[in-house]
């Protein structure tokens, strides 16, 4: 119920209609394995007029967030394709990345990206709708009497409960996830998942941010070395033209009688 409301909001803000109904897709189930691609917000969804609906949160930066999206949504798309089946068949597909890192170069919290012709902006088409929410964006703080999304999004990135008040208040939807949120923290077993969960994604992504600092250096030091035997057969070059015999230019160089015939 609250996810549909969610949704809802969602799409209110980027100026579409709201949808009278969805049917979920994937019901949440728990996985035992912290590895497992889990996420309260990892959902497919389907409105009563056929349309795919697919709402993402990601906490890390999986990097190359704008290619994944795209590819993640032509699959979306072109799985309704049957053997036999026509184009015009095609329904239209909706993704919906919750993002706590920032991947546009931005101010808006909320983006939103159609398919459209340059100049005169008119639609190519209506079927791919993309929206991306960059929870780091979001600066202000919970406002009473404030109604709309930021509320949802301002509970997405809360890191305690001390505008839930306000936030309930504003929008009395979130009532149904906050007791959610509280139920899995009061939970021993649900909260072990949970921490396993988060462990398995912290050291996840310190591993990649070492393997990546681990490469920079790599390529560093191979890029000097390379520069380092450039510069020695630039000596050897001219040693050689002087007249020098290769013995003399290899105790001088340390290059060895091979790289020295090479330049030749």
């Amino acid at each position: 119920m609250y996810c549909w409301l969610f949704l809802n909001r969602i799409l209110l803000d980027a100026g579409t209609a709201p949808l009278d109904e969805v049917v979920l897709l994937n019901p949440y189930t728990d996985k035992e394995d912290p590895g497992d691609k889990q996420s309260i917000f990892d959902i497919w969804a389907k409105t009563v007029d056929g349309r795919l609906i697919n709402i993402e949160m990601q906490l890390f930066n999986q990097y190359d967030m704008e290619k994944r999206t795209l590819y993640y949504w032509s699959r979306r798309y072109s799985s309704q394709m049957q053997t036999g089946g026509r184009y015009i068949e095609l329904k239209k597909c909706i993704t919906i990345n919750i993002l706590n890192y920032i991947v546009l170069p931005n101010e808006h919290t909320h983006s939103v990206f159609h398919l459209r012709e340059d100049s005169s902006g008119a639609p190519l088409t209506d079927d791919i709708e993309i929206h991306f929410l960059e929870l780091p964006k979001l600066k202000k703080p919970a406002v009473p009497g404030e109604e709309g999304l930021v509320n949802w999004l301002l509970f997405l990135k809360g890191k305690d409960n001390e505008n839930w008040e306000v936030l309930k208040m504003n929008e009395p939807a979130l009532q149904k996830a906050m007791e959610t949120l509280e139920y899995l923290s009061q939970n021993p077993e649900a909260r072990r998942r949970y921490e396993d969960r988060q462990k398995f994604l912290h050291d996840e992504a310190s591993q990649r941010d070492g393997a990546q600092r681990e490469g920079f250096a790599k390529g560093l030091e191979e890029g000097l070395q390379e520069g380092m035997k450039e510069a020695k057969q630039e000596i050897a070059k001219n040693l050689l033209r002087m007249g020098m015999s290769h013995q003399a230019i290899q105790a001088a160089t340390g290059l060895t009688e091979e790289d020295i015939k090479m330049l030749n």
